[in-house]
């Protein structure tokens, strides 16, 4: 698409004290809608280290030095729990947990654009810079994307880069919503928003970090040690604010589950355990998490997640193959993701039982794909070929499917 002129936006002014925070926010607190993004810096810390957060309203683009020294962020938290004003974000998730983090509650309501454009058929986990040259031909200068957020000072093509991530996004949001309602979609965005509104999305549980090492291995004992140990782990590394992996490999965590060290000295000898960490407090720790793993109950070990437990009943291969090009097919149709509609999980859980409730089976993404699944997956319709583009065919003795 061409580039198109560009719109006049506000000058953006930079904010290092409380009082110009709250002076230059108390106007948008009577607007619809306000723009948000945040530049963070993680590479050193469990939790998000926030740096600079943007504000853009009709006349008004702020931007936030959050290092700055004395500055208060309590207006800006009054903002973020006005539900007077919709905060409009791009990819909302890591700038959610930011304001989780510092402010203890959520920014509500939230609009979040790049699931709305999933919705609006600009395809899976669209970026901000695709959307703004699709919506309004504006080329993104992202050249300012892996820099120093927390160096300061904060250099003129900084600030203007980080001006252009709320700027532009009010043109993208307008443009969308307008899509959106015209095609009479706005309600199914609605639906999703409703995750990024619930605290629990952003905090991990301990109790669950052991799923994501994929162990391999149907020793349910095993499991409970790796479940205990990741746990202790997770909570450690948000306790003194270290990366997870910095504190701990996952490699050591499966080791230490593996062969159960007993004392200090057999901890010490795990791969990539070094002699502080096992002579230190977090290693007596994790030597107690073992031993109280070892002693459960057998009603209280974890099994393996379904998708993973090798004895747990499985679809065939070949009806889930079909719900894919079937899901395909109903997202190209209805001009939405796919990705938005189903996740592989998703489909597995159908093919085992279509009427199941379950997130196909209801809503707007019923209406899209979960009501022809069925039908596939009970024999009433069959996949087919028509004028280049797979649809369905009603099977002999049913109804006619569309």
């Amino acid at each position: 698409m061409a580039r198109s002129p560009s719109p006049v936006f506000p000058t953006p002014r930079l904010v290092t004290t409380t009082q110009e925070l709250e002076t230059l926010l108390a106007p948008l607190h009577g607007e619809s809608f306000v723009t948000v993004d945040t530049e963070f810096m993680r590479e050193r810390t469990y939790w998000p280290e926030l740096c600079l957060v943007q504000i853009g309203g009709a006349q008004d683009v702020i931007l936030i030095d959050a290092l700055a020294e004395g500055l208060d962020l309590a207006p800006l938290a009054a903002l973020m729990a006005n539900a007077a004003v919709l905060k409009v974000f791009h990819a909302a998730r890591q700038d959610l947990e930011i304001f989780l983090h510092i402010f203890g509650a959520l920014p509500t309501p939230v609009f979040d654009t790049q699931v709305a454009a999933m919705v609006a058929g600009f395809g899976d986990q669209v970026g901000y810079d695709s959307l703004v040259g699709s919506l309004a031909g504006y080329v993104i200068d992202k050249s300012h994307r892996f820099t120093d957020w927390s160096a300061r000072p904060l250099s003129e093509a900084q600030l203007a880069y980080a001006a252009g991530d709320v700027t532009w996004l009010r043109v993208v949001y307008e443009r969308l919503i307008a899509k959106l309602e015209q095609e009479k979609r706005l309600s199914w965005v609605a639906a999703e928003m409703a995750e990024l509104e619930a605290p629990e999305t952003f905090l991990p549980d301990p109790e669950r970090q052991w799923e994501r090492l994929r162990a391999r291995t149907g020793n349910r004992r095993m499991l409970a040690v790796l479940r205990a140990v990741a746990a202790l782990r997770e909570r450690e590394a948000q306790r003194i604010n270290v990366p997870r992996q910095r504190l701990i490999k996952d490699e050591s965590l499966l080791e230490i589950a593996a062969t159960t060290p007993a004392n200090l000295g057999a901890l010490g000898r795990v791969r990539g355990v070094s002699r502080g960490l096992a002579e230190g407090a977090v290693g007596q720790a994790l030597l107690d998490a073992v031993k109280q793993a070892q002693a459960l109950p057998e009603s209280e070990l974890p099994k393996l997640p379904k998708g993973r437990n090798k004895d747990a009943p499985r679809p065939p291969a070949s009806l889930v193959a079909l719900l894919k090009v079937l899901l395909a097919a109903c997202c190209e149709e209805h001009d939405v993701a796919p990705k938005l509609v189903a996740s592989q999980d998703d489909l597995e859980a159908f093919a085992l039982d279509p009427d199941q409730p379950g997130p196909l089976t209801g809503g707007w993404r019923g209406r899209v794909f979960g009501q022809t699944a069925r039908a596939l997956c009970v024999g009433e319709v069959a996949l087919c070929i028509r004028d280049g583009k797979v649809g369905t065919v009603p099977c002999q003795g049913t109804a006619e499917a569309g």
